[in-house]
């Protein structure tokens, strides 16, 4: 066997790990099955459940991992103790412990590379110290902005943990993101917007150092399904009622999307009396706090809309499969999107799966347009400068509730095997022997 064919190892840096559903491991988690057949070795860097400060386990998910994987979690300072002093992020908690294991694995162990993929972003800050350190490049991956001027360029909204814990994050970002970036050997993100933003921000870093990679479909997550005895609370899928769900966080950023769903969902319940008892729409695990700090922001909206009779909310997050089992019990689903053009719905392709119909409202820039229309996994409404409310909640009508009860989409499954778990995890290794490659000839 070659060297370029011979297995490689790599750290896997990753925070939030199963059994814990939290929306930034999946990429990690759905790409375990495929590295060893493409020879990539990983071994997991994780925090501790225990150490999680109103997490969601799910033993079910713990199951997905293969067993050949190893895992070492570590702990991290209670979370208690940090919030006296105004802050409980788990990257700071955990800092210090995960530099302490990493230390310790790069020091007795061979790795031809790191890999940071979570959106406790401080932790990336291991990455230059370690290569420094033990001469082992790394790569980052951004699944969502670490250093952003969303809330600059949007001074009405309240941003996620209040202003204060937010400007703090910023502060950190500000001084942790350019060396974290422009010391990385790659660096990913699941849209083009923010290798556009990087670009912008770090003209000194070379573009070939960047890779737009969207998160994939975890085909083997449904097909488990089938053979799981897992049920929801969130509705009776035999009540004789029709229902449609968003099972995904809220938020000011999703007002428009939100807003205008609801006007066209007003105008389609003054043509039909006594909607309510025929339809109800569920948005759930709309706010990652704890139950006793959650807020919801959908409820609101509806009721300004004229439709709370139709619409609920439950802001506690649900264990992943419990999310899969009511995705594939509803008879219809919605995602709204980000006001953000940047934004790209982690959750797409568990809709996608899920085999129903399916309506996107986003904004024109959004990856998720371009997928689901090359994909035809659903219907998709756009929003940006050149459209108001009103005509976008024409639109939705038009597209949606005008054609209620909706047929099946004609999903264009060719189409759509680009983006599967499998295909990105290759492309993911793409960037991993680039960065070997590259490594070896200097």
């Amino acid at each position: 066997m070659s060297a370029n064919a011979r297995e490689r190892r790599f750290l896997i840096v990753s925070p939030h790990f199963p059994p814990v559903n939290a929306p930034d491991h999946q990429r990690v988690r759905m790409s375990l099955p495929y590295f060893t057949e493409l020879r990539w070795q990983p071994t997991v860097l994780a925090v501790r459940p225990d150490c999680l400060e109103g997490c969601v386990t799910d033993p079910l998910l713990e199951k997905t991992v293969p067993k050949n994987i190893e895992v070492i979690r570590v702990g991290a300072i209670p979370f208690y103790l940090t919030r006296v002093l105004g802050g409980g992020s788990l990257a700071l908690r955990a800092l210090l412990t995960l530099h302490w294991a990493g230390n310790r694995l790069l020091r007795d162990r061979k790795f031809d590379l790191i890999f940071f993929s979570t959106t406790q972003f401080p932790v990336m800050i291991l990455g230059p110290i370690w290569r420094h350190r033990f001469g082992v490049p790394y790569v980052v991956d951004f699944q969502d902005p670490w250093l952003s001027d969303y809330y600059q360029r949007n001074p009405g909204k309240r941003p996620p943990g209040g202003r204060l814990k937010y400007g703090f994050s910023q502060w950190l970002a500000k001084r942790f993101e350019p060396a974290a970036v422009r010391g990385a050997a790659h660096v990913v993100c699941v849209s083009k917007a923010y290798v556009e933003t990087f670009k912008r921000r770090y003209p000194d870093v070379p573009g070939k150092n960047f890779t737009i990679l969207p998160f994939g479909a975890a085909e083997l997550d449904l097909a488990a399904l089938q053979n799981l005895r897992v049920s929801h609370r969130i509705f009776d899928p035999a009540d004789g009622k029709e229902h449609c769900v968003y099972i995904g966080r809220g938020g000011q950023d999703m007002a428009f999307a939100v807003r205008a769903f609801f006007t066209a969902l007003k105008r389609y319940a003054d043509e039909n009396s006594n909607l309510s008892e025929r339809l109800h729409i569920h948005f759930v695990g709309t706010d990652y706090a704890p139950k006793d700090r959650a807020r919801k922001t959908i409820e609101p909206l509806a009721l300004e809309c004229g439709v709370g009779k139709l619409v609920s909310e439950q802001t506690d997050r649900l264990p992943y499969f419990e999310t899969l089992r009511c995705l594939s019990d509803a008879d219809a689903l919605f995602i709204p999107g980000s006001d953000d053009p940047g934004y790209t719905a982690s959750k797409l392709f568990p809709y996608v799966l899920a085999k129903k119909p399916l309506l996107g409202v986003f904004h024109e820039a959004s990856s998720v347009v371009e997928i689901l229309r090359a994909t035809k996994a659903g219907r998709v409404v756009t929003f940006g400068a050149r459209k108001n409310l009103g005509e976008v909640a024409d639109e939705i009508y038009q597209k949606w509730f005008a054609h209620w009860p909706l047929p099946l989409p004609a999903t264009d499954w060719n189409a759509f095997a680009s983006y599967t778990a499998r295909s990105m995890t290759r492309k993911l290794c793409e960037v991993f022997d680039s960065v070997v490659r590259g490594r070896s000839q200097t």
